[in-house]
């Protein structure tokens, strides 16, 4: 069975595992009110999906971190 002779470096255990870096989902423009929404997702900011409303928005959501 292969053993491994020497210990794998911090440096070359990074090269191999490069591509793992976590991204932000993928974001595109809403047709209604041009804001990023998620792809295949009701805009959270006007309620549209697909040219027509899904849901109504009465208020505005909450900002980021004030829940």
């Amino acid at each position: 069975m292969g053993v491994p002779k020497r210990k794998v470096s911090k440096s070359r255990q990074g090269e191999r595992r490069s591509h793992l870096a976590i991204s932000g989902p993928p974001l595109v423009e809403c047709t209604h009110c041009h804001e990023l929404k998620r792809s295949h997702h009701v805009c959270p900011t006007c309620g549209y999906y697909d040219g027509r409303e899904v849901v109504s928005v009465e208020s505005t959501p909450p900002a980021e971190g004030q829940r």
